[in-house]
């Protein structure tokens, strides 16, 4: 009698904190008068989070459009004959020796006159290092195109040359630009790459009223000849790097306060994000301590084990997600203050983090409106349907792969849109979303008839297979999902021995409940709602 007892009073204090643990926040209020302290913080913390995003947003668009604008005037300043755009995945191309030369010697002379000509502040680099120039080729050999005759070494050799910009200003420039290193023999030439280094601020972040950030730009034009087909590819890269200024002085406070308050605004957003995190780490080890209360009194009464469905239903997975959120938005924050003093130069690494950690922010919210049943539809469908998803693209993206290879083999010699696996994936996804077709079949070249026909084929049936039977067949896995959803609403869910167990805890009260709420637990939920437990 005492055990059967001890055991009753055992099943009726698990059941109300079970019955606790899935309520909603302003259900929480109305039982034990517990104030939603995440759901506060979760609230703040999205407010604060995006502010914080927009202002790092708007300093990374001037770090990037810094480098775009810079890249165009190099472009203009060292390619002989650059018209503003790029002919290819190459900035421009030439079709003569003298066309070559001229190219070569137009780089030489410009990076000779840069600080007379650039309307940028640019200046060389102080190490020693000036403009460097390597020719690669084919060891010597001998080429009769009109008697079919080739004797050629296929080893490559590769000359390098310095010149300075002291040196260049000198009168023994001349020697240099004389020597036979500039005799350059095509028909074993393979490439030509001129690099240098320069350095540029950006003053354009003080009308942000940010401090500016010092620039090193290391450029590679390469004059490419691998396939002696009479044009020379010209590339020109610039790879940048940030870098800290060793010595500014900057007269004016306004730029000291503006730098001074949005740390400051970052500590908050940190303190947030701990607060947050610790909330919800506590959360999530009290509902696994809850969890194996639930899967030993199950054991000790019922003699069998807890369903791996139920014992789900104690990990919230928004707390993991918010706790990720909130790591990469304090290890995000921290770069972003170490960026704003000028310690550290990780603009890409610190977007991603703050982007990644507001999107999931964001998406956390969807976790509140799932309370209202007319919202939780949503997250129910996708709940629902996300297997039986992912099983169907696994299918479906065999066919896509096959289709990719299939593409790329056939008609990459002939369309722009199928010269690589990249671009071929890309271009048919466009396809499937009825983005650009009559482009795709269009552009295709009628060189050959039999590609040409093969191309009708292949894009008629890609065309027909995605969009009318593979689209319409993912889309009616979700449009199921929804409705078995909305059968489950009307006639009940599936009962499960969790929902057994909490089924006659109706009856469970608490002192406080009848007390007064704030204004913003005004969203009751209709008592008969009470025993649907698919919150998480």
């Amino acid at each position: 009698m005492m055990a059967q007892s001890d055991l009753d009073l055992k099943e009726t204090a698990l059941k109300e904190d079970l019955k606790f643990y899935f309520m909603n926040p302003c259900e929480k209020y109305r039982a034990r008068r517990q104030i939603p302290w995440k759901l506060a913080l979760q609230i703040l913390k999205i407010l604060m989070v995006t502010t914080q995003l927009i202002f790092f947003g708007l300093s990374n668009q001037l770090v990037v459009s810094f480098k775009e604008e810079n890249t165009v005037a190099f472009k203009h300043l060292f390619l002989k004959g650059y018209s503003g755009l790029d002919e290819d995945d190459y900035s421009c191309s030439i079709y003569t020796q003298q066309d070559a030369y001229d190219s070569i010697f137009y780089v030489i002379n410009q990076y000779k006159q840069l600080k007379n000509i650039s309307l940028g502040t640019l200046g060389y680099e102080h190490d020693g290092s000036g403009l460097k120039i390597c020719k690669q080729q084919y060891k010597k050999g001998a080429m009769l195109p009109s008697n079919d005759t080739l004797n050629i070494d296929v080893s490559t050799e590769t000359e390098c040359i310095v010149l300075k910009p002291q040196e260049l200003a000198s009168k023994n420039a001349e020697l240099k630009l004389n020597s036979s290193f500039f005799n350059l023999e095509f028909y074993r030439l393979i490439q030509v790459e001129i690099s240098f280094k320069l350095k540029g601020i950006a003053l354009q972040t003080i009308h942000a009223r940010e401090l500016p950030d010092c620039y090193a730009f290391q450029n590679t034009i390469t004059f490419n000849n691998r396939a002696h087909s009479g044009k020379i590819k010209i590339y020109f890269d610039s790879d940048t790097d940030i870098q800290e200024c060793k010595d500014w002085h900057i007269l004016g406070s306004v730029l000291q306060k503006n730098s001074q308050y949005i740390l400051v605004f970052d500590g908050f957003v940190i303190l947030s994000c701990l607060a947050s995190l610790i909330l919800c780490t506590r959360s999530i080890v009290l509902a696994l301590r809850l969890q194996k209360r639930f899967v030993n009194f199950f054991l000790e009464k019922y003699k069998r084990h807890v369903c791996h469905a139920d014992r789900l239903e104690f990990i919230n997975g928004w707390y993991v997600l918010v706790i990720i959120s909130d790591v990469m938005t304090i290890i995000g924050s921290i770069l972003k203050m170490e960026i704003k003093a000028k310690n550290l130069t990780s603009y890409d690494v610190c977007s991603i983090l703050l982007g990644t950690s507001t999107l999931f922010v964001w998406v956390g919210v969807i976790r509140y409106l799932g309370y209202f049943q007319t919202y939780n539809v949503l997250i129910l469908t996708m709940q629902a349907s996300l297997p039986k998803v992912l099983r169907f693209c696994c299918c479906a993206g065999m066919i896509y792969l096959g289709y990719t290879f299939c593409g790329w083999i056939v008609l990459g010699p002939y369309h722009e849109k199928f010269e690589d696996l990249n671009t071929v994936a890309e271009c048919l996804f466009s396809l499937v979303n009825g983005d650009d077709m009559f482009a795709t079949f269009a552009q295709i070249q009628q060189k050959s008839t039999l590609v040409w026909l093969f191309s009708r084929l292949y894009l008629y049936s890609f065309i027909s297979l995605f969009i009318y039977m593979i689209l319409s067949l993912f889309i009616a896995l979700i449009t199921d999902s929804y409705d078995t959803i909305k059968k489950y609403q009307q006639s009940g869910f599936p009962v499960t021995d969790l929902h057994e167990f909490l089924k006659d805890c109706g009856n469970v009260c608490y002192r406080k409940e009848q007390a007064s709420m704030p204004s913003i637990c005004c969203c009751r939920r209709r008592q008969s709602d009470d025993n649907l437990i698919l919150i998480n």
